[in-house]
């Protein structure tokens, strides 16, 4: 994995991704499984979300959906059509729901989630024709990093439990 001081051997799309894996980390901070998100729009992030609903005790505090809520309230719309999203897991249906209503232009994943994901792993929403808007979706952006987290994160709570 790179670190923060490789960050200028990154290209743009990674360096939003780094940001989204830098959410993650504060997820796992306080507990949560570690899963950020950053929403970017003219080449700016405006908006970042880490997950927070254990801690909050709130179903829809996952890590895109509070981007998405800093992001229409910094801009005043619930309309993020020029906007790219960034999350180091496949979204959930929940949020791709919300990704596709808030008109969200690109989506870039980290890595998928065989068991929730609903950009192709679990199921495909982003693929549904009677939608009125298409997201386009890309994979795999520092996948390694975006699995590595999630799985150390799930090896270390086993292993307290043991």
């Amino acid at each position: 994995m790179k670190h923060e001081g490789d960050f200028h051997t990154y290209g743009t799309h990674e360096r939003y991704m780094l940001q989204a894996l830098k959410e993650a980390q504060e997820a796992r901070k306080i507990g949560e499984t570690p899963i950020g998100a950053v929403l970017v729009r003219d080449g700016e992030i405006i908006a970042k979300g880490h997950n927070e609903r254990e801690t909050k005790n709130d179903v829809t505090l996952h890590a895109e959906m509070t981007a998405i809520r800093k992001a229409c309230e910094k801009l005043g719309s619930w309309r993020l059509n020029e906007c790219d999203l960034y999350v180091t897991l496949e979204p959930c249906a929940m949020c791709a729901g919300a990704i596709i209503q808030a008109r969200i232009r690109n989506l870039y994943i980290g890595t998928s989630d065989l068991k929730a994901g609903a950009a192709g792993s679990a199921i495909d929403l982003f693929r549904v024709d009677a939608f009125n808007h298409r997201v386009e979706v890309s994979w795999g952006l520092l996948e390694e990093q975006c699995s590595g987290i999630l799985k150390d994160f799930f090896r270390e709570l086993r292993e307290e439990k043991a």
